[in-house]
């Protein structure tokens, strides 16, 4: 889902495991994961969807989680991890992953410093995992070819923000005496003001909302008008 570049780095930092080290995995060949993040937002409401697949094709399992408020580069390495730490304790010691976002996959290529304090860890992370495979590969594609692991992503994205997903058919919504609400209902969220920008000091707002600002002592004001 992200797309971004840094300055190449002269000095390679991580080497790009490629060949079996060891005869002692429990799994033969190769296994695949397909994996994908990204925030409503950046940063925003954000999740990641990982696909994983034996050397055949064959499906070996689905992740996805709802990470909070994050950034889309930190989403992207999120399931990255995911997927070293199935690989890791399904012992599936000689993995590839592929992901859509460029900049993950020329940092941990060493051919992209990782500048982000937000990353760094992350990073730091995901070459100590990947040190205790056998084999490791890590491949870019562009979105259209990460399909499964984008709808992933955005189901926990969905799940996260407790929005349904949009459904395949649209019909025309019914309305008579017997229909019920689902909206959730409406309570203030607090922020404080900053260089003219309002910053949430707790939960979020789907971006694109639009919202009605007030200050808390004139909502203080208000409710208690409304209990009077």
């Amino acid at each position: 889902m992200a797309f971004a570049s840094n300055p190449p780095s002269d000095s390679p930092q991580v080497p790009l495991f490629s060949s079996p080290r060891s005869n002692t995995s429990k799994t033969a060949g190769w296994a695949t994961a397909f994996t994908d993040g990204g925030s409503r937002g950046n940063p925003g409401p954000a999740g990641y969807g990982v696909l994983i697949q034996a050397e055949d094709g064959s499906v070996l399992a689905e992740l996805s989680e709802f990470i909070g408020m994050r950034t889309n580069n930190v989403a992207e390495y999120s399931g990255m991890l995911a997927a070293l730490d199935y690989a890791l304790a399904h012992r599936l010691m000689r993995l590839r992953i592929v992901s859509d976002s460029e900049l993950m996959v020329k940092q941990i290529r060493g051919q992209y410093r990782v500048q982000s304090p937000d990353l760094r860890p992350l990073y730091d992370e995901a070459t100590r995992k990947i040190a205790q495979l056998e084999g490791f590969q890590i491949e870019h594609v562009l979105r259209g070819k990460n399909k499964r692991a984008d709808e992933l992503a955005n189901l926990a994205m969905d799940q996260g923000m407790r929005r349904k997903p949009e459904a395949k058919s649209a019909g025309t919504p019914q309305v008579g005496p017997n229909a019920t609400s689902t909206a959730t209902p409406v309570r203030p969220l607090r922020g404080i003001v900053k260089a003219g920008k309002i910053s949430l000091l707790e939960g979020f707002i789907p971006e694109g909302t639009i919202v009605v600002v007030m200050p808390e002592k004139a909502l203080g004001e208000r409710a208690a008008k409304e209990r009077g």
